[in-house]
Protein backbone atom coordinates (compact mmCIF):
# COMPACT_ATOMS: atom_id res chain seq x y z
CA UNK A 1 0.00 0.00 0.00
CA UNK A 2 1.39 3.56 -1.13
CA UNK A 3 2.19 5.46 1.87
CA UNK A 4 3.56 9.38 1.68
CA UNK A 5 6.88 10.14 3.37
CA UNK A 6 6.46 13.64 2.81
CA UNK A 7 4.25 16.35 0.78
CA UNK A 8 6.57 16.25 -2.37
CA UNK A 9 5.79 12.51 -2.82
CA UNK A 10 1.94 13.13 -2.02
CA UNK A 11 2.19 15.99 -5.17
CA UNK A 12 3.94 13.50 -7.35
CA UNK A 13 1.19 10.94 -6.95
CA UNK A 14 -1.81 13.66 -7.46
CA UNK A 15 0.39 14.63 -10.63
CA UNK A 16 -0.01 11.13 -11.51
CA UNK A 17 -3.90 11.04 -11.16
CA UNK A 18 -3.94 13.49 -13.86
CA UNK A 19 -5.56 17.09 -13.02
CA UNK A 20 -8.18 16.59 -16.13
CA UNK A 21 -8.46 12.86 -15.78
CA UNK A 22 -12.23 13.03 -14.90
CA UNK A 23 -14.76 9.51 -14.75
CA UNK A 24 -18.02 10.86 -13.98
CA UNK A 25 -19.84 8.41 -11.60
CA UNK A 26 -20.19 8.62 -7.79
CA UNK A 27 -19.50 4.98 -7.43
CA UNK A 28 -15.93 5.39 -6.11
CA UNK A 29 -16.95 8.56 -3.48
CA UNK A 30 -19.93 6.29 -2.57
CA UNK A 31 -17.55 3.09 -1.88
CA UNK A 32 -15.35 4.95 0.03
CA UNK A 33 -17.62 7.17 2.46
CA UNK A 34 -19.20 3.62 2.74
CA UNK A 35 -16.08 2.39 4.18
CA UNK A 36 -15.01 5.43 5.97
CA UNK A 37 -18.54 6.61 7.18
CA UNK A 38 -19.85 10.28 6.62
CA UNK A 39 -18.57 13.02 9.04
CA UNK A 40 -21.22 14.46 10.99
CA UNK A 41 -20.69 18.10 9.67
CA UNK A 42 -23.15 20.57 8.27
CA UNK A 43 -22.77 20.89 4.51
CA UNK A 44 -23.86 24.09 2.50
CA UNK A 45 -23.22 23.26 -1.03
CA UNK A 46 -22.67 25.53 -3.64
CA UNK A 47 -23.26 24.50 -7.53
CA UNK A 48 -23.39 26.65 -10.90
CA UNK A 49 -22.06 27.87 -13.55
CA UNK A 50 -20.46 31.40 -12.82
CA UNK A 51 -20.23 33.04 -9.31
CA UNK A 52 -19.52 29.27 -6.90
CA UNK A 53 -16.56 31.05 -5.59
CA UNK A 54 -17.87 34.25 -5.23
CA UNK A 55 -20.87 32.77 -3.15
CA UNK A 56 -18.85 30.74 -1.24
CA UNK A 57 -16.09 32.93 -0.37
CA UNK A 58 -19.14 35.30 0.72
CA UNK A 59 -21.05 32.89 3.03
CA UNK A 60 -17.76 31.55 4.45
CA UNK A 61 -16.56 34.98 5.65
CA UNK A 62 -20.23 36.27 7.02
CA UNK A 63 -20.63 32.66 9.04
CA UNK A 64 -16.72 33.78 10.94
CA UNK A 65 -17.98 37.23 11.80
CA UNK A 66 -20.75 34.86 13.53
CA UNK A 67 -18.43 33.20 15.44
CA UNK A 68 -18.33 29.88 13.14
CA UNK A 69 -15.41 27.91 12.15
CA UNK A 70 -15.76 27.20 8.53
CA UNK A 71 -14.73 24.95 6.64
CA UNK A 72 -14.22 26.02 2.68
CA UNK A 73 -13.35 23.44 -0.31
CA UNK A 74 -13.02 25.10 -3.97
CA UNK A 75 -11.65 24.73 -7.23
CA UNK A 76 -9.39 25.23 -9.03
CA UNK A 77 -6.40 26.23 -7.33
CA UNK A 78 -3.66 28.90 -8.53
CA UNK A 79 -0.32 27.94 -6.98
CA UNK A 80 -0.66 24.73 -4.73
CA UNK A 81 -3.31 22.20 -4.27
CA UNK A 82 -3.46 23.28 -0.90
CA UNK A 83 -5.34 26.79 -2.15
CA UNK A 84 -8.53 24.36 -2.39
CA UNK A 85 -9.03 22.93 1.24
CA UNK A 86 -9.10 26.05 3.81
CA UNK A 87 -10.39 26.33 7.48
CA UNK A 88 -11.34 30.04 8.39
CA UNK A 89 -9.66 31.16 4.93
CA UNK A 90 -5.93 29.35 6.07
CA UNK A 91 -4.32 26.70 3.84
CA UNK A 92 -3.51 23.35 6.32
CA UNK A 93 0.32 22.87 6.48
CA UNK A 94 2.11 20.14 4.58
CA UNK A 95 2.46 17.47 7.03
CA UNK A 96 -1.58 17.61 7.68
CA UNK A 97 -1.70 16.85 3.90
CA UNK A 98 0.49 13.79 3.84
CA UNK A 99 -1.38 12.67 6.90
CA UNK A 100 -4.53 12.90 5.34
CA UNK A 101 -4.01 11.44 2.13
CA UNK A 102 -2.29 8.34 3.91
CA UNK A 103 -5.74 8.29 5.77
CA UNK A 104 -7.73 8.19 2.45
CA UNK A 105 -5.23 5.23 0.81
CA UNK A 106 -5.08 3.26 4.27
CA UNK A 107 -9.41 3.28 3.53
CA UNK A 108 -10.62 0.44 1.66
CA UNK A 109 -11.21 2.47 -1.98
CA UNK A 110 -9.01 5.66 -1.77
CA UNK A 111 -6.17 4.26 -4.33
CA UNK A 112 -8.81 4.28 -7.08
CA UNK A 113 -10.19 8.06 -6.40
CA UNK A 114 -9.42 10.50 -9.88
CA UNK A 115 -7.51 13.86 -8.75
CA UNK A 116 -10.53 16.01 -7.57
CA UNK A 117 -12.37 12.80 -5.74
CA UNK A 118 -8.85 12.35 -3.84
CA UNK A 119 -8.93 16.21 -2.72
CA UNK A 120 -12.69 16.68 -1.94
CA UNK A 121 -12.19 13.46 0.32
CA UNK A 122 -9.23 15.21 2.06
CA UNK A 123 -10.91 17.84 2.45
CA UNK A 124 -13.65 16.73 4.48
CA UNK A 125 -11.67 14.58 6.66
CA UNK A 126 -9.54 17.56 7.12
CA UNK A 127 -12.79 19.43 8.20
CA UNK A 128 -14.01 16.71 10.66
CA UNK A 129 -10.30 16.40 12.10
CA UNK A 130 -10.55 20.61 12.60
CA UNK A 131 -14.15 20.11 14.23
CA UNK A 132 -15.13 22.80 12.04
CA UNK A 133 -19.02 24.22 12.63
CA UNK A 134 -19.81 23.95 8.41
CA UNK A 135 -18.37 22.75 5.47
CA UNK A 136 -18.44 24.93 2.40
CA UNK A 137 -18.01 22.81 -0.28
CA UNK A 138 -17.98 24.24 -4.02
CA UNK A 139 -19.03 22.20 -6.54
CA UNK A 140 -16.37 21.27 -9.47
CA UNK A 141 -18.21 20.72 -12.54
CA UNK A 142 -22.22 19.95 -13.02
CA UNK A 143 -24.06 18.70 -10.16
CA UNK A 144 -25.41 14.71 -10.88
CA UNK A 145 -22.12 12.89 -10.61
CA UNK A 146 -19.64 15.55 -9.23
CA UNK A 147 -17.72 14.28 -6.60
CA UNK A 148 -19.34 17.12 -3.91
CA UNK A 149 -22.67 15.44 -4.16
CA UNK A 150 -21.77 12.19 -2.10
CA UNK A 151 -22.32 14.66 0.66
CA UNK A 152 -26.45 15.12 1.84
CA UNK A 153 -25.95 19.23 2.54
CA UNK A 154 -28.40 20.62 5.19
CA UNK A 155 -28.53 23.53 2.06
CA UNK A 156 -27.86 23.78 -1.55
CA UNK A 157 -26.71 27.26 -3.18
CA UNK A 158 -27.37 27.30 -7.27
CA UNK A 159 -25.70 30.30 -8.91
CA UNK A 160 -26.76 31.32 -12.02
CA UNK A 161 -26.71 28.10 -14.58
CA UNK A 162 -24.89 29.08 -18.08
CA UNK A 163 -22.98 27.40 -20.84
CA UNK A 164 -20.20 25.89 -19.96
CA UNK A 165 -18.36 22.04 -20.10
CA UNK A 166 -21.31 21.75 -23.39
CA UNK A 167 -18.56 18.70 -24.37
CA UNK A 168 -19.40 16.49 -20.97
CA UNK A 169 -22.76 18.03 -19.35
CA UNK A 170 -24.84 18.46 -22.53
CA UNK A 171 -25.04 21.07 -25.80
CA UNK A 172 -27.89 23.25 -24.45
CA UNK A 173 -28.56 25.53 -21.42
CA UNK A 174 -31.46 22.59 -20.35
CA UNK A 175 -29.02 19.89 -20.73
CA UNK A 176 -26.81 21.34 -18.21
CA UNK A 177 -29.22 22.90 -16.30
CA UNK A 178 -30.90 19.17 -15.47
CA UNK A 179 -26.96 17.73 -14.44
CA UNK A 180 -26.66 20.38 -12.01
CA UNK A 181 -30.22 20.11 -10.77
CA UNK A 182 -29.21 16.58 -10.10
CA UNK A 183 -27.36 17.91 -6.87
CA UNK A 184 -31.01 18.44 -5.52
CA UNK A 185 -31.69 15.55 -3.22
CA UNK A 186 -35.23 14.35 -1.14
CA UNK A 187 -36.46 16.47 1.65
CA UNK A 188 -33.03 18.98 0.73
CA UNK A 189 -33.60 22.63 1.17
CA UNK A 190 -32.57 24.67 -2.04
CA UNK A 191 -32.07 28.48 -2.69
CA UNK A 192 -31.39 29.42 -5.85
CA UNK A 193 -30.13 33.02 -7.07
CA UNK A 194 -31.81 34.63 -10.79
CA UNK A 195 -31.95 32.38 -13.12
CA UNK A 196 -33.22 32.05 -16.98
CA UNK A 197 -36.36 30.19 -17.75
CA UNK A 198 -34.57 27.53 -18.98
CA UNK A 199 -32.03 27.29 -16.03
CA UNK A 200 -34.96 27.43 -13.68
CA UNK A 201 -37.23 24.74 -14.85
CA UNK A 202 -34.93 22.16 -14.88
CA UNK A 203 -34.08 22.94 -10.93
CA UNK A 204 -37.79 23.61 -9.76
CA UNK A 205 -38.55 20.02 -11.39
CA UNK A 206 -36.06 18.13 -9.78
CA UNK A 207 -36.73 19.82 -6.62
CA UNK A 208 -40.38 18.89 -6.79
CA UNK A 209 -39.91 15.63 -8.16
CA UNK A 210 -37.67 14.63 -4.89
CA UNK A 211 -39.60 16.72 -2.27
CA UNK A 212 -37.02 19.46 -1.86
CA UNK A 213 -37.80 22.78 -0.53
CA UNK A 214 -36.67 25.26 -3.14
CA UNK A 215 -36.79 28.74 -2.03
CA UNK A 216 -35.32 32.18 -4.18
CA UNK A 217 -32.32 34.25 -2.90
CA UNK A 218 -34.83 37.61 -4.14
CA UNK A 219 -37.78 36.37 -1.64
CA UNK A 220 -34.71 36.36 1.28
CA UNK A 221 -32.32 38.90 1.15
CA UNK A 222 -32.52 42.47 -0.09
CA UNK A 223 -29.76 43.35 -2.82
CA UNK A 224 -26.58 44.32 -1.69
CA UNK A 225 -24.95 47.10 -2.71
CA UNK A 226 -21.73 46.42 -4.57
CA UNK A 227 -19.75 49.05 -3.27
CA UNK A 228 -19.87 47.71 0.46
CA UNK A 229 -18.54 44.26 -0.99
CA UNK A 230 -14.96 42.88 -0.03
CA UNK A 231 -15.38 41.53 -3.84
CA UNK A 232 -15.67 44.15 -6.69
CA UNK A 233 -18.30 44.32 -9.21
CA UNK A 234 -21.51 44.85 -9.95
CA UNK A 235 -21.98 41.05 -10.48
CA UNK A 236 -20.84 40.37 -7.29
CA UNK A 237 -24.02 41.84 -5.85
CA UNK A 238 -25.94 38.83 -6.86
CA UNK A 239 -23.43 36.48 -5.49
CA UNK A 240 -23.49 38.54 -2.06
CA UNK A 241 -27.37 38.24 -2.30
CA UNK A 242 -27.67 34.50 -2.41
CA UNK A 243 -24.89 34.26 0.10
CA UNK A 244 -26.72 35.95 2.83
CA UNK A 245 -30.15 34.54 1.95
CA UNK A 246 -28.66 31.31 2.25
CA UNK A 247 -26.87 32.39 5.51
CA UNK A 248 -29.86 33.94 7.03
CA UNK A 249 -32.09 30.95 6.36
CA UNK A 250 -28.89 28.04 7.90
CA UNK A 251 -29.21 30.26 10.72
CA UNK A 252 -32.54 29.97 11.31
CA UNK A 253 -32.40 26.08 10.69
CA UNK A 254 -28.95 25.98 13.63
CA UNK A 255 -30.78 28.14 15.91
CA UNK A 256 -27.80 30.94 15.42
CA UNK A 257 -28.45 34.58 15.90
CA UNK A 258 -27.73 36.17 12.63
CA UNK A 259 -26.38 40.29 13.16
CA UNK A 260 -26.61 42.61 10.94
CA UNK A 261 -23.62 43.98 11.75
CA UNK A 262 -21.66 40.84 11.39
CA UNK A 263 -23.28 40.11 8.14
CA UNK A 264 -21.59 43.31 6.59
CA UNK A 265 -18.61 42.92 8.24
CA UNK A 266 -18.52 39.37 6.34
CA UNK A 267 -19.48 40.95 3.32
CA UNK A 268 -17.02 43.70 3.20
CA UNK A 269 -14.15 41.93 4.13
CA UNK A 270 -14.94 38.75 1.67
CA UNK A 271 -11.65 38.38 -0.73
CA UNK A 272 -11.03 35.94 -3.02
CA UNK A 273 -8.29 36.42 -5.25
CA UNK A 274 -8.91 36.65 -9.26
CA UNK A 275 -12.38 38.31 -8.98
CA UNK A 276 -12.03 41.98 -10.80
CA UNK A 277 -8.85 42.56 -8.44
CA UNK A 278 -6.88 45.65 -9.25
CA UNK A 279 -3.18 45.29 -8.26
CA UNK A 280 -0.64 48.04 -9.06
CA UNK A 281 2.69 46.33 -10.66
CA UNK A 282 5.57 48.74 -12.24
CA UNK A 283 3.85 51.51 -11.78
CA UNK A 284 0.55 50.18 -13.92
CA UNK A 285 -2.61 49.19 -12.71
CA UNK A 286 -3.54 45.55 -13.78
CA UNK A 287 -7.43 43.83 -13.37
CA UNK A 288 -7.48 40.31 -12.51
CA UNK A 289 -10.74 38.34 -13.51
CA UNK A 290 -11.23 34.79 -13.47
CA UNK A 291 -13.43 35.42 -16.47
CA UNK A 292 -13.45 32.47 -18.32
CA UNK A 293 -16.86 31.99 -20.39
CA UNK A 294 -19.09 33.91 -22.56
CA UNK A 295 -21.53 34.47 -19.35
CA UNK A 296 -18.91 35.33 -17.12
CA UNK A 297 -17.41 37.49 -19.79
CA UNK A 298 -20.53 39.40 -19.99
CA UNK A 299 -21.23 40.29 -16.32
CA UNK A 300 -16.92 41.12 -16.19
CA UNK A 301 -17.90 44.22 -19.24
CA UNK A 302 -21.22 45.18 -17.07
CA UNK A 303 -18.99 45.54 -14.70
CA UNK A 304 -16.43 47.28 -16.40
CA UNK A 305 -19.10 49.58 -18.28
CA UNK A 306 -20.89 50.61 -14.75
CA UNK A 307 -17.56 51.56 -13.33
CA UNK A 308 -16.81 53.58 -16.59
CA UNK A 309 -13.43 51.78 -16.80
CA UNK A 310 -12.01 50.85 -20.76
CA UNK A 311 -8.60 48.53 -20.36
CA UNK A 312 -5.75 49.90 -22.39
CA UNK A 313 -5.24 46.16 -23.37
CA UNK A 314 -6.27 42.31 -22.68
CA UNK A 315 -4.24 40.04 -21.83
CA UNK A 316 -6.20 37.00 -22.66
CA UNK A 317 -6.13 32.94 -22.99
CA UNK A 318 -8.95 30.28 -22.83
CA UNK A 319 -8.48 26.76 -23.25
CA UNK A 320 -9.62 24.59 -26.27
CA UNK A 321 -12.44 22.80 -24.72
CA UNK A 322 -14.44 26.51 -24.27
CA UNK A 323 -16.87 28.02 -27.08
CA UNK A 324 -14.10 30.38 -27.98
CA UNK A 325 -16.67 31.71 -30.80
CA UNK A 326 -19.09 33.03 -28.27
CA UNK A 327 -15.91 34.36 -26.38
CA UNK A 328 -13.99 36.28 -29.69
CA UNK A 329 -16.69 39.48 -29.68
CA UNK A 330 -16.84 39.95 -26.10
CA UNK A 331 -13.26 40.00 -25.72
CA UNK A 332 -12.80 42.49 -28.80
CA UNK A 333 -15.01 44.87 -27.27
CA UNK A 334 -12.85 45.09 -24.17
CA UNK A 335 -10.70 47.28 -25.27
CA UNK A 336 -9.77 49.44 -27.72
CA UNK A 337 -5.92 48.79 -27.37
CA UNK A 338 -4.18 45.37 -28.03
CA UNK A 339 -5.12 41.96 -27.30
CA UNK A 340 -2.19 39.86 -26.35
CA UNK A 341 -2.69 36.16 -26.18
CA UNK A 342 -0.09 34.16 -24.19
CA UNK A 343 1.15 30.46 -24.21
CA UNK A 344 -0.09 28.62 -21.59
CA UNK A 345 1.81 25.64 -19.90
CA UNK A 346 -1.36 23.85 -19.90
CA UNK A 347 -2.62 20.68 -21.95
CA UNK A 348 -5.86 21.95 -22.51
CA UNK A 349 -4.89 25.64 -23.56
CA UNK A 350 -5.78 26.61 -27.11
CA UNK A 351 -3.00 27.34 -29.30
CA UNK A 352 -1.65 31.42 -29.03
CA UNK A 353 -0.90 31.91 -32.55
CA UNK A 354 -4.25 30.25 -33.85
CA UNK A 355 -6.58 32.30 -31.22
CA UNK A 356 -4.61 35.29 -31.72
CA UNK A 357 -5.70 35.29 -35.76
CA UNK A 358 -8.48 34.74 -34.54
CA UNK A 359 -9.39 37.43 -32.54
CA UNK A 360 -8.21 40.51 -35.41
CA UNK A 361 -5.56 43.08 -36.28
CA UNK A 362 -5.18 44.02 -32.83
CA UNK A 363 -3.81 40.92 -31.25
CA UNK A 364 -0.80 38.57 -31.37
CA UNK A 365 0.78 35.82 -29.56
CA UNK A 366 3.36 35.99 -26.78
CA UNK A 367 5.24 32.96 -26.13
CA UNK A 368 4.60 33.52 -21.92
CA UNK A 369 2.64 35.39 -19.97
CA UNK A 370 6.00 37.50 -18.73
CA UNK A 371 6.07 38.40 -22.10
CA UNK A 372 2.90 39.35 -22.39
CA UNK A 373 3.18 41.86 -19.92
CA UNK A 374 6.62 43.40 -21.32
CA UNK A 375 4.61 43.95 -24.75
CA UNK A 376 2.04 46.28 -22.64
CA UNK A 377 4.83 48.64 -21.57
CA UNK A 378 3.85 51.33 -23.22
CA UNK A 379 0.18 50.95 -22.81
CA UNK A 380 -2.08 53.77 -21.15
CA UNK A 381 -4.88 52.97 -18.74
CA UNK A 382 -5.41 49.38 -16.84
CA UNK A 383 -4.23 46.26 -18.18
CA UNK A 384 -7.06 43.19 -17.94
CA UNK A 385 -5.98 39.79 -17.50
CA UNK A 386 -8.79 37.22 -18.18
CA UNK A 387 -10.13 34.51 -20.07
CA UNK A 388 -8.96 31.53 -17.78
CA UNK A 389 -8.22 30.16 -14.28
CA UNK A 390 -5.41 29.31 -15.22
CA UNK A 391 -3.89 32.01 -17.17
CA UNK A 392 -4.14 33.83 -14.00
CA UNK A 393 -2.22 31.11 -12.58
CA UNK A 394 0.47 32.15 -14.54
CA UNK A 395 0.64 35.78 -13.00
CA UNK A 396 0.03 34.54 -9.59
CA UNK A 397 3.45 32.35 -10.43
CA UNK A 398 5.42 35.32 -11.38
CA UNK A 399 3.89 37.34 -8.68
CA UNK A 400 2.38 35.36 -6.01
CA UNK A 401 2.18 38.25 -3.33
CA UNK A 402 -1.46 39.32 -5.15
CA UNK A 403 -2.81 36.08 -3.88
CA UNK A 404 -3.38 37.29 -0.60
CA UNK A 405 -5.58 40.56 1.10
CA UNK A 406 -3.22 43.78 0.60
Amino acid sequence: MTQFNDYDQLTEYMDRLGLFHMDLTLSRMEAFWKARGLPDIPVVHVVGTNGKGSTSTFFGSIARAHGLKTGLFTSPHFLSPRERVQVNRTVLPRTIWVELANEILSTPGGDELTYFEFQTCLAMLAFERQEVDVAIMEAGLGGKFDATNVFKPCLTLFTPIGMDHEKILGPTLKDIARDKAGAIHGGSHVITGVQVTEALIPLQDRAKAVGARFMYAVDMADPVEDDLLGLPGIHQSANARLALAGWRYYAVEKDIRSEHIAELFGLETAFLPGRMQWIELGGKAFILDGAHNSHALEALSAALHAEDIRPGAVVFACLKDKDCTAMLPLVQGLTDGPVLVPSMENERASDAETLAGLLGETARSAESMEQALEACGDVEGPILVCGSLYLLSEFYLLHPEFLSPN
